[in-house]
């Protein structure tokens, strides 16, 4: 050994050597940048109500008509003696095509008849927050059985006070007429409505009707997409989850009104807020839009129940085929010369489960999944596949993931934890021990994950084949239904620890939060949207995305993540106690360049970590802090 090579591991000795917690620097690796990714499912409001910049509910009239009345959800109907229809013939809305994938009442029309001249007759919809002098797009799609004057207004709740209004001349016609315009409102309204009527003795058929700020990116929310921007997905994966069995990628190919509501096949618990039904706002071109204006990698999941190997292979030439083939020359003729090039295909989801339409064992999984793998690998070679099942198990790891180790080498692992686990009525707070208790669980249950990943890895090992853990769902049980809060945030900190310190040795290249918009980590309401104590270590964890991370002895608890990049190592400290503070004393030479602290005095409900100086030095060669109970700190030091 050389001189020089004797006086650097010297070096690293007397850095490691001191008491506490010690980084190995010699062991630097690099780890997946796709640990760091996000799962965009279109289920409980995450796109509808979420990120899609569309203010009308159930503006395509799907569902069934109000009692007696006749009108689609969430439409008041205007006048006294006026007839309301929903028309399952005579629709706007549709679907590419009909396979045995039917569902009801999706697809569907408003019929307006008013029976008597010069009554105002027509639709309404309030609960809208409007900005004055802020600028709406506004569609309206309709067919007339006479010359008609549509009067579109923005008012008040009782319709009295008008904000803006604009006459459309509608004429007979045996086709859908689409009127597109602009609506500039006069005045702020938290409680506004819009309104479609008219006054001549006719019948209007509405066949959908748009509403959204002017300024949106491809129809979704500016201001979501930013906070999307703020955690830093490298990958997001897309449309689903349990979505992926209700969509129809061919129907991102219609225009967005265009676009047939998707029905949620045997759980409304997917699309509770939208009274079961996505409006297919985003397709395939905004997906791939909005995944390269956050830097992500996309990820898509085919729905492998109701599409033929041949339409998943299409989906794949639309996506990565050039403008010799069909489906490329599709995609270039809608303004996306460039293929995609979109490298990762997963071949379902949670198959075997029994909540999924499809094959529910493992050998019929595999003989369906090889399908679909065979053809859309003749599109595109390059493509890397995640399969699915229960997780982890070995009989499905024998009979279905080393059957198609050859083709598919990346297997998929779900898991939600903590005290909620099936039962929100675990959860307590009104008494001080009960916090505590309830706190602790929660922000233990990150071992949950831990051992879910080392048992997936065992069933895995036994096949004696060479699989990837592909962890693209991780969370809480029922984050959806209740507020997030800073115990949960600890949580998240552990497990990002978690992968940062051990997807390596576990192989998980890919690992996928569910899912941060409108769940755990994004909340939106009309008017804003902000990040709640887990997307507030979401976007801290990012500080680990690119460098190389360090082996932390005693650090099982993964307390502690240390990364390094262009000659800076980034620390990341957890202290998870609820009511003691921890002391770090970590061997490293250098100086403290920055440094941060994201504490609370609050872990209830509807709580979010306050941002401020650690209490951080250099002593004697190494680093020294005291993090408060339930904290977590940055440290980034220039190294010497």
């Amino acid at each position: 050994m050389t001189k020089r090579g004797i006086v650097f591991i010297l070096s690293v000795l007397c850095m490691l050597t001191a008491v506490g917690q010690r980084i190995d620097v010699g062991s630097a690796a690099d780890i997946s940048p796709y640990i760091f990714g996000h799962n965009l499912e279109h289920t409980r409001a995450a796109v509808n109500g979420g990120l899609s910049a569309q203010m009308l509910k159930n503006r395509k009239f799907a569902g069934k008509p109000s009692k007696n009345r006749g009108v689609a959800a969430h439409w008041t109907g205007i006048g006294e003696k006026v007839l309301f229809m929903m028309d399952g013939r005579d629709r706007y809305t549709r679907h590419v095509f009909l396979n045995n994938m039917r569902r009801s009442n999706e697809l569907s029309s408003q019929v307006v008849a008013n029976l008597t001249s010069g009554q105002t007759a027509g639709l309404a919809q309030g609960e809208l927050m409007l900005k004055g002098g802020k600028e709406y797009e506004m569609r309206v799609i309709t067919k007339v059985s006479a010359p008609v004057t549509l009067n579109v207004t923005l008012t008040d709740r009782t319709g009295r006070k008008v904000y803006a209004s604009k006459a459309l001349h509608l004429t007979k016609s045996d086709d859908w007429a689409i009127d597109a315009f602009e609506m500039t409102p006069s005045a702020d309204d938290s409680d506004a409505q819009v309104r479609f009527s008219f006054s001549e003795k006719a019948e209007v058929i509405f066949g959908a009707l748009s509403m959204m700020p002017k300024e949106n990116f491809h129809g979704m929310r500016t201001d979501v997409v930013e906070q999307l921007k703020a955690i830093g997905p490298r990958l997001l994966r897309w449309p689903g989850g349990n979505f992926a069995g209700e969509y129809r990628w061919k129907d991102g190919l219609l225009p967005a009104d265009q676009r047939g509501p998707l029905q949620a096949a045997t759980e409304i618990e997917t699309q509770p807020y939208t009274d079961g039904f996505d409006y297919h706002e985003i397709n395939t071109d905004d997906f791939i839009a909005l995944c390269r204006e956050v830097g992500a990698e996309p990820m898509m999941t085919i729905n492998l129940a109701w599409c033929t190997p041949k339409e998943s292979a299409e989906w794949v030439e639309y996506c990565n085929g050039d403008e010799n083939t069909e489906y490329g020359r599709k995609r270039a003729e809608r303004g996306h010369k460039e293929p995609y090039d979109v490298r990762f295909w997963s071949l379902g989801n949670e198959m075997g489960y029994g909540h999924m339409e499809g094959p529910k064992g493992p050998e019929g999984y595999a003989d369906m999944a090889e399908k679909h793998a065979d053809e859309m690998k003749k599109v595109s070679p390059d493509i890397e596949f995640v399969s699915s099942g229960p997780y982890p198990n070995d009989n499905w790891a024998a009979n279905s993931a080393a059957r198609l180790a050859g083709k598919v080498e990346n297997i998929s692992l779900h898991t939600y934890n903590g005290p909620a686990a099936w039962n929100c009525a675990n959860l307590h707070y009104t008494t001080p021990e009960d916090t505590k208790a309830t706190y602790e669980a929660v922000a233990k249950s990150a071992d949950d994950v831990v051992r879910h990943a080392q048992n997936m890895r065992a069933s895995l090992d036994k096949t004696g084949k060479k699989l990837h853990i592909s962890f693209d769902e991780w969370n809480q049980w029922y984050a959806w239904y209740r507020p997030s809060c800073v115990a949960e945030g600890i949580y998240t900190a552990r497990v990002m620890h978690f992968f940062i310190n051990q997807s390596n040795e576990l192989d998980i290249p890919f690992v996928c939060y569910f899912q941060p918009v409108g769940e755990g980590a994004i909340l939106i309401d009309r008017e804003k949207s902000w990040l709640t104590a887990n997307g507030q270590m979401f976007k801290l964890m990012r500080v680990h995305q690119d460098g190389k991370v360090c082996k932390v002895s005693d650090n099982d608890d993964n307390t502690v993540a240390a990364t390094i990049k262009d000659g800076i190592m980034t620390i990341t400290l957890i202290n998870s106690s609820y009511d003691t503070e921890k002391d770090f004393n970590i061997p490293v030479k250098g100086k403290i360049i920055e440094s941060k602290l994201f504490a609370a005095d609050d872990v209830t409900p509807y709580s979010y970590f306050n941002e401020t100086e650690i209490d951080a030095s250099m002593v004697k060669k190494s680093l020294k802090a005291t993090l408060p109970p339930h904290s977590v700190g940055l440290v980034r030091i220039k190294l010497k």
